[in-house]
């Protein structure tokens, strides 16, 4: 079997993780997934994995819009707008969200870990912000585990706040030197509005990392656009719930989104 893309760098939203629960992770989806992964690495492509930590804590969720949670001091509702939670003058910013983010992130990879070891396959969490129970990063260590066939799983985003883990995803398949970042959504593709909300939504097939900037289509931030450019690294757009996408895109076949 031809392999188009030989190393791969996956990159998931933690939300899938959760599937049908409010939040947190449920094992017999995340089972679901690593089963998928597992067929993956059977055609021999080597993979890198990024997880965020939407199912857990994620900045835009609050930035986007005021929305209420709870405080546990006091059991009372209250307000959070733009990431910032306020009480009393107290308030927590846009670091310390990031920081939950990445922690968050943190659980999600040795979660993940655990799975795909359950199922038989070599697997290796590594985080760019440390933490006990989990390796830390370094690129001569995630290209070593790599190179023994274990699928490298990254966690903490960059390590740094401010960033996304779509520009952690940049970072790590330059750092690994993928052939291509599989970005995997809900939808087939890059549309021009969204698809869900606008039956007239035109899907394009291929893209420039230019045109993603320009035309502000929100597939990715600007960093991460960047750095695929420079690195010349593909990025490929799919629909992760439409099982067998990755093994045709692995082979060359049309799917989803192309972006170069």
């Amino acid at each position: 079997m031809n392999i188009k893309y030989k190393r791969i760098l996956l990159k998931m939203s933690g939300e899938v993780l959760k599937g049908d629960l409010s939040g947190g992770v449920d094992f017999e989806t995340a089972l679901k997934f690593a089963e998928r992964i597992k067929k993956l690495k059977k055609l021999g492509v080597e993979i890198g994995l990024v997880l965020g930590g939407g199912n857990i804590w994620r900045y835009r969720d609050f930035a986007a819009k005021g929305s209420k949670t709870a405080d546990a001091s006091t059991d009372k509702v209250v307000k959070v707008s733009k990431a910032k939670i306020v009480k009393g003058g107290k308030e927590i910013d846009r670091i310390t969200s990031d920081t939950l983010g990445m922690m968050a992130t943190n659980m999600n990879v040795l979660a993940f870990e655990s799975v795909l070891k359950m199922i038989g396959v070599k697997a290796k969490a590594l985080t760019a912000f440390p933490v006990k129970g989990v390796d830390t990063y370094t690129v001569a260590k995630a290209r070593s585990f790599m190179k023994k066939g274990y699928i490298v799983i990254f966690g903490g985003g960059t390590g740094q706040p401010f960033y996304t883990t779509d520009s952690a995803a940049a970072i790590r398949a330059a750092d690994m030197k993928c052939d291509v970042v599989m970005k995997a959504t809900k939808v087939d593709g890059v549309y021009d509005k969204d698809p869900t909300k606008f039956k007239s939504a035109k899907k394009f097939e291929t893209l420039k990392y230019d045109d993603v900037v320009k035309k502000e289509l929100g597939v990715m931030d600007l960093t991460c656009a960047k750095i695929l450019k420079k690195a010349k690294i593909p990025m490929l757009v799919f629909n992760l719930n439409k099982e067998g996408l990755i093994e045709k895109a692995v082979n060359g076949e049309k799917v989803g989104t192309l972006i170069n």
